[in-house]
């Protein structure tokens, strides 16, 4: 049976570059929403598409995505950042369940919000170990770089490994969709309950970036064949 095109969006622009510059695509196009390119990956076909940093763009491009493409998996890949003790630079979290906490609900509940956009992540078609390096994990996203002062907040009360921008966006709209999705992201700096290692130094991220894409890229074929797998047994 011949195979859809599986979409992975990529968020930050540094992380889009890092992309470009490992899989050298021959042509890159532009649409309302991002550029993109199209590749195959161990005989899949792909959709490379720069979907924007933050919730807002993420979440547009999601939806884009899904109507343009309707796609039967749609996948997210980039950085985040993790919490010292529950996380280590250079591991992959595939994302387990996504939640939003920068909302802030004043009138009622707050916590029934955060609930609101609580996504599980469904990975019952991966039957194989995972890659070496990679572990499920519960990832926090918000507009923001971590602030070490929620340190507490984000690893007791929301039992987050790591935090993004994007995840949680990403999932709640390929949720709303009933499109399946996965989520890599690969932790680049640590936060601990003192301070983050990255606050005023993006160049430490920046150093990091290409090896933590190129890792993300070089697992991604494996995960393309578990679901085909699942699809097209």
């Amino acid at each position: 049976m011949p195979q859809k095109i599986i979409p992975v969006l990529v968020s930050a622009n540094g992380e889009w570059e890092a992309v470009k510059a490992i899989l050298q695509p021959t042509l890159i196009q532009q649409s309302t929403l991002g550029t993109y390119f199209q590749i195959k990956l161990a005989g899949q076909p792909c959709l490379f598409f720069h979907s924007g940093w933050g919730k807002i763009a993420t979440a547009a491009s999601t939806q884009y995505v899904i109507n343009q493409y309707h796609p039967e998996l749609i996948i997210n890949i980039g950085t985040c950042g993790g919490f010292s003790g529950f996380s280590e630079v250079g591991e992959i979290l595939l994302v387990s369940e996504t939640l939003i906490y920068d909302i802030v609900e004043r009138m009622d509940d707050p916590f029934v919000a955060i609930d609101h956009y609580r996504t599980g992540c469904d990975t019952s078609w991966i039957t194989n170990p995972l890659p070496a390096g990679t572990r499920r994990a519960r990832i926090a996203s918000a507009d923001q770089d971590i602030d070490f002062r929620t340190y507490d907040l984000l690893t007791q009360t929301h039992q987050a490994a790591a935090a993004d921008w994007e995840t949680g966006a990403f999932a709640w709209v390929a949720a709303r969709n009933q499109t399946p999705w996965l989520a890599l992201r690969a932790v680049s700096d640590l936060v601990s309950p003192q301070g983050s290692e990255t606050d005023n130094g993006v160049n430490l991220w920046r150093s990091r970036l290409a090896d933590l894409m190129r890792k993300l890229l070089t697992d991604l074929p494996f995960y393309l064949s578990e679901f085909n797998e699942y699809v097209f047994p």
